[in-house]
């Protein structure tokens, strides 16, 4: 019996880990997917990784306490590898709620599903091409191949938060505000050049209501540079959703020192 006790305390740590990283991860963690197929997702995931994953050990007999903390180790690594591949979809969101505050269009405001927070509508957009081009790129596969391969660069309980791991999730969220000005960069620039245009143009009539005359521009402008530059945008929402990955390898090194 003391094998299959020893291999059952394996396969619950991995579903631990697992798990952890589901619930956090993009896609995985919004509410419109429901929490009874998040687990059944975890537990076919940790039944595979279970004979991919080199053979582990664990001293079940050192009591209760040791293989909590041994729990919670595999629980906050899940969730640090989750929630780092969040930051370039909070960068998107944030690029298109910049593009929709320079387009006047804060009150057309929306829930969105995936994040749980209110954004306006062009947020709702870029939200959604990010998610079908995460699909288009098999996202969802390297996020499952790097949950693989977490297990043999980081063993299980052999997780310790370092200096490394703090420095990069703080780039990673600073990232956050690179991301979304790369993506809203062209818009900020025109609409720039738009307001300085509105305030020379207020000194020169005075008489002229400048705030009901720009409002409708702001919008046509704004429409109009989406049209013409939505391959670019779509190609730089690619880029970094690509990068993902690489920034997924690197965390997993630097927390297996």
């Amino acid at each position: 019996m003391e094998p299959l006790i020893g291999k059952f305390i394996v396969g619950l740590m991995i579903f631990i880990r697992v798990t952890a990283l589901l619930f956090s991860a993009p896609l995985f963690s919004s509410t419109s997917v429901p929490a009874t197929i998040r687990l059944l997702l975890a537990l076919t995931i940790t039944y595979i990784i279970f004979f991919t994953v080199p053979a582990q050990n664990i001293d079940y007999n050192s009591g209760f306490g040791v293989l909590m903390m041994i729990g919670m180790k595999e629980a906050l690594s899940g969730f640090i590898m989750g929630f780092s591949l969040n930051f370039v979809f909070f960068g998107i969101s944030f690029a298109a709620m910049l593009m929709g505050m320079d387009m006047g269009l804060n009150m057309a405001t929306m829930l969105d599903p995936t994040t749980e927070i209110e954004n306006n509508v062009l947020g709702q957009l870029f939200s959604i091409a990010a998610i079908v081009l995460f699909f288009a790129i098999n996202g969802h596969h390297h996020i499952i191949r790097g949950l693989a391969v977490s297990f043999k660069i980081i063993p299980i309980g052999h997780f310790s938060i370092n200096e490394s791991v703090f420095q990069l999730l703080v780039k990673g969220s600073a990232g956050i505000f690179i991301a979304a000005v790369k993506i809203v960069a062209p818009l900020m620039v025109a609409f720039f050049l738009l307001n300085i245009a509105t305030g020379i143009i207020s000194r020169i009539i005075p008489q002229m209501q400048v705030f009901f005359v720009i409002q409708p521009v702001q919008l046509m402008l704004g429409f109009a540079l989406l049209a013409a530059g939505m391959p670019l945008f779509l190609y730089i929402i690619k880029y970094l959703l690509e990068q993902t990955e690489n920034n997924l390898y690197n965390l997993i090194t630097v927390m297996g020192y």
